[in-house]
């Protein structure tokens, strides 16, 4: 399967200088966007388009907090960019569009922080769900999962996402949105209803179908936009049954379901947590996820696959032309002993590789997953590996070099892989010739404590490479390393006077780099940090807005 399409690259490469006197407004900064979790469809955490922000210039003198943007709620989804969007009556503005889960939407200007609209995704009379008596989400539940943003060349993006609700008389809504980038107003009819059946006689079928229950069910995994349909993945509150694993697909213009695949019909479990981080796509119309602890079919059919099917504990691989169907998939020889232990794969999120090239010149393209066994998979993306009883027929796995197991995604950047276990170091695998070396080659001085850390990566091409990870921690604290040598460059505890502190840490959170600045969600909003002298707007202590 041939590599994820540059075109598919959430981030915009190509550098367009947008002058706003054409608009009213002032200069700005050069054109990118971020459509989507962790950058593109293959959420491997790079932005490589980033020529402001340097390892020399990434220390407390020069480069700390411009401001914070305060929100009605928890930002468990990573902020998105939209840039130069032209808004009535003020010009043109770089938006950030920041998702709560109090069923909030705000789009700020991303350069000073000002307020460009604010929409509640909630139905009159209705509220958030209750946090369903489980604290993964608390205490409310709103928007979880990070939206996803649409932007055909000329137009000014449409934004989609999942949004929670509670009506008066007790009943649970799910519903997508999308909305203008503009003015955050509904378009194509919606908010659309989720619902949902499929066969199968497993947890909460009736009548030979499995059913979407919206009370039982939760958006944790980022949307995913491919051939013009959006993604959604499901899980559930806890492991609370009945629940089962469900992905949709909704046409981008219409909002009129199209496809439904559940992975666990004739069983139970099996949901899509991925820690924050999502389903993921190449540009040949497949998607790969990992999924959670659940019913696995260890009876085979012919082709190999799970003769009930039921792929609980896997790592997937999709494909969409005709509807979502299982093409591929790889279980571990003891992957039901590890469902029943609780110590399943889903709790962390996978991403793919560029194409690698093994020493005979052959060329590789991989996947990369983990989870809460501490094993480290790679896997041939077409030729994943099924299930064997006795042993696993994997591309390379990496026993327990993951001490403490994974709730994160990891990232990639001039071969090297990133992972951040819980309470462990973040830690830099090498690889040579299309494989990673047994051990890593670097980590970093800084432990991060529950849930870990999802790195993200700035770089220049291949110059000036910065990893960036927030730890869950009150306050929170930001660090930035050295790509090559994971050596601290930066920490928001490092200035004088409690300067670039900016609220209590948030789990699952996701640095988001672009154009110069970082931005990174907390439980009350998002702190923005740049350099301090920063020629292309954004003084610092402007815009603590609600």
């Amino acid at each position: 399967m041939p590599l994820t399409n540059p075109c598919l690259r959430c981030v915009v490469v190509a550098a367009v200088l947008f002058f706003g006197v054409l608009a009213g407004g002032p200069p700005r900064a050069w054109s990118q966007n971020v459509l989507t979790y962790h950058y593109d469809n293959a959420h491997d955490g790079l932005n490589s388009s980033e020529t402001t922000l340097t390892p020399s210039n990434v220390n407390y003198t020069s480069f700390g907090k411009l401001f914070v943007l305060t929100v009605d709620g928890l930002v468990d989804a990573e902020p998105l960019y939209l840039s130069a969007v032209p808004i009535t009556g003020s010009g043109t503005h770089n938006l950030l569009i920041v998702a709560t889960e109090n069923d909030s939407v705000y789009a700020f200007d991303a350069d000073i922080g000002t307020l460009i609209w604010h929409i509640k995704a909630l139905r009159p009379g209705e509220t958030p769900s209750d946090d369903r008596n489980c604290n993964q989400v608390t205490p409310v539940i709103g928007i979880t999962s990070t939206p996803v943003i649409s932007r055909p060349p000329g137009t000014n993006g449409v934004i989609y996402a999942v949004a929670m609700s509670k009506d008066s008389s007790g009943n649970y809504h799910q519903r997508l949105h999308a909305l203008d980038a503009t003015t955050g107003k509904e378009l194509y009819g919606g908010p659309v209803s989720i619902e949902a059946k499929y066969p199968g006689t497993g947890d909460d079928s009736s009548d030979g179908y499995v059913l979407f229950d919206p009370a039982q069910y939760e958006a944790r995994s980022a949307l995913l936009m491919l051939n013009d349909t959006i993604f959604i993945a499901w899980t559930s509150h806890c492991d609370v049954r009945p629940y089962t694993g469900w992905i949709m697909g909704y046409g981008a213009t219409t909002l009129a379901q199209t496809t439904v695949l559940n992975v666990t019909p004739n069983g139970s479990q099996g949901s899509i947590w991925n820690a924050g981080g999502g389903l993921t796509a190449d540009n040949s119309g497949n998607i790969f996820f990992l999924d959670a602890n659940g019913s696995f079919d260890s009876t085979l059919n012919g082709k190999g696959f799970p003769d009930e099917g039921d792929y609980g504990n896997a790592f997937l691989r999709l494909t969409v032309t005709g509807g979502l169907a299982v093409a591929d998939y790889f279980e571990m020889y003891d992957g039901q002993t590890e469902s029943g232990e609780d110590s399943d794969l889903g709790s962390g999120g996978a991403i793919l590789l560029p194409n690698l090239e093994d020493a005979s010149g052959n060329v590789w393209q991989l996947a990369a997953g983990a989870g809460k066994d501490s094993n480290l998979y790679l896997v041939n993306r077409a030729s994943m590996g099924k299930f064997n009883p006795t042993s696993n027929n994997i591309y390379q796995e990496l026993p327990g070099v993951l001490a403490t197991g994974i709730f994160s995604t990891p990232a990639y950047y001039n071969k090297r892989l990133y992972y951040g276990p819980v309470n462990h170091p973040i830690l830099a695998f090498q690889f040579q010739d299309a494989k990673l070396l047994p051990t890593p080659v670097e980590e970093t001085s800084t432990s991060f404590e529950y849930p870990g850390a999802t790195p993200s990566i700035s770089s220049n091409g291949l110059t000036n490479g910065i990893v960036w990870a927030a730890e869950n921690k009150n306050p929170a604290v930001l660090h930035a390393y050295s790509a090559g040598s994971l050596l601290e460059l930066y920490n928001t505890n490092q200035a004088p006077n409690k300067r670039d502190q900016f609220g209590a840490g948030n789990k699952f959170i996701t640095p988001l780099i672009i154009n110069g600045k970082v931005y990174v969600g907390t439980t009350t909003g998002v702190g923005v940090f740049g350099l301090l002298s920063d020629p292309a707007g954004g003084a610092r202590e402007q815009g603590h807005t609600k």
